[in-house]
């Protein structure tokens, strides 16, 4: 462990402490002597952005969700860092942008590195504050031990350790890949679990964990494996929706966020707790039937379009968060880290960090705008886009894309295209589909864009932290 997370540990120890008044601080936070709020963090795994209800779902009902959402905020321009699994991941538990930590991409089971000892995890945080801490669904940080979540800050573990899709019945390279590992802590206790039971078991994973500790604070991350493919959904699930067997999945995943809420509530502990759900990336529309929508945003996963990055998010606090509100200042998961270490007291780690604290947008406070200057878009190691304020200037790079073709059917996918963008502009505000290319009109917007994005990705570089890495001689 290294001298500067050792002493981060050390310093935060285990007590609640009174809330910070300065940039970690909050309007509402915590009085001394006062519990700290549990927190609930759903993450879901390449939905689209209008596969919920009330962002425009088509085929299938979310009640839950929806009803979250009107007891809560809901934000319409929210972000992951990278649109891809592991490095979504990577971003929403440490807040910083992946590549900021070297953990780009989706490490499958031949991956020898992981997330690096030294990071911080969310877990991490919340456990130096005394928090029970558990995760239940997928990891993608890192499958070998020294990366494993008991290795960094969660109590309890049960899921896989990376893709689903990573397994012998892979539609296109089943020779690729071994048995597909399910964990429990650090022990392998099965291989190929039945994908139409993960959902309820992580679900009863993670009630079981609440009623075990409504005691006391804990931070629980329910990592669902779906609606990645391949597809599974328990029989009460099956055949119940119009659009086939992801609307089934779709509508089995709020079953699970219902039951979260419903314990919560039965529990006593509705004011005490801070639900956030989202999802790690757009729809894998390659797989047609058997993926979401991310209308009316242009492309999907793998892509930095807002279709592969822009998300639902649905945060929920009685008592905290006012009821009905809709947040459309631009965030990303990069903010729940400083946030929560806003809300439960908690100093922020030695190294740098690339989120900020938006309780005032979680809040609803009047004429809130977003913490950021801008918000930076890479895929893999290169910086592909930014936004900033209404606008979004894209660099030129290729991408994947259908042409407008439909995807595949029935779990087989079909192949992208390559294309090709330049130097593009659009106003977010009044084109939410990236449609017409301003840059000619507002060359001056670019070129300021341009300057930010540029310099930001120096200063990224310059300050890079190492990933973890297994040699050989480890």
């Amino acid at each position: 462990m290294s001298i500067s997370r050792r002493r981060f540990i050390q310093t935060l120890g285990g007590g609640v402490v009174s809330m910070l008044v300065s940039g970690q601080g909050c309007r509402s936070g915590l009085r001394l002597n006062e519990r700290p709020p549990n927190v609930v963090l759903v993450f879901t795994d390449d939905q689209g952005y209008a596969d919920v209800g009330c962002y425009g779902a088509q085929g299938f009902q979310t009640p839950y969700l929806d009803r979250m959402a009107s007891e809560g905020v809901r934000f319409t321009d929210f972000y992951v860092a990278q649109p891809i699994c592991g490095a979504s991941r990577a971003a929403l538990l440490t807040g910083c942008y992946p590549n900021r930590i070297g953990l780009t991409g989706a490490p499958d089971h031949n991956a020898r590195h992981g997330i690096h000892e030294n990071e911080v995890t969310l877990a991490e945080l919340m456990k130096s504050q005394g928090y029970a801490t558990a995760i239940y669904g997928k990891w993608h940080l890192g499958h070998l031990p020294p990366f494993l979540p008991t290795r960094h800050g969660f109590d309890d573990y049960f899921g896989l350790p990376y893709s689903n899709d990573m397994w012998p019945f892979h539609p296109e390279r089943p020779e690729d890949y071994p048995d597909l590992p399910l964990l429990e802590g650090e022990t392998t206790v099965g291989f190929n679990p039945d994908m139409n039971r993960l959902t309820t078991w992580y679900t009863e994973r993670a009630v079981r964990f609440i009623e075990s500790n409504h005691d006391r604070p804990f931070f629980l991350y329910l990592s669902h494996s779906m609606a990645h493919v391949p597809l599974g959904v328990s029989e009460r699930f099956r055949g119940r929706s119009e659009q086939g067997l992801y609307g089934a999945v779709m509508m089995e995943l709020d079953w699970s966020m219902g039951e979260i809420l419903q314990t919560l509530k039965r529990l006593q502990l509705d004011e005490q707790t801070l639900v956030i759900f989202t999802s790690d990336n757009g729809p894998w529309v390659s797989y047609g039937d058997h993926s979401g929508s991310a209308l009316p945003l242009r492309e999907a996963k793998g892509t930095t379009w807002e279709g592969g990055v822009r998300v639902p998010c649905i945060m929920r606090g009685p008592g905290r968060i006012p009821p009905g509100t809709i947040c459309s200042q631009p965030a990303m998961t990069i903010d729940i880290f400083p946030t929560i270490a806003a809300l439960i007291g908690a100093e922020l780690p030695e190294h740098p960090l690339d989120g900020l604290n938006i309780w005032p947008l979680m809040h609803g406070e009047s004429r809130s705008i977003s913490p950021h200057e801008a918000l930076y878009f890479y895929y893999g190691s290169t910086l592909e886009a930014v936004r900033c304020g209404r606008w979004k200037l894209h660099f030129p790079h290729s991408y994947r894309t259908l042409s407008g073709r439909g995807g595949g059917s029935e779990g087989i996918p079909v192949l992208y295209d390559r294309a090709e963008t330049d130097w593009a502009l659009y106003d977010l505000h009044e084109d939410i589909g990236e449609t017409t290319n301003l840059i000619a009109s507002f060359p001056d917007v670019a070129a300021r864009l341009r300057d930010l994005a540029e310099k930001f990705d120096q200063d990224l570089q310059a300050q890079r932290r190492p990933r973890g890495v297994i040699t050989d001689s480890s």
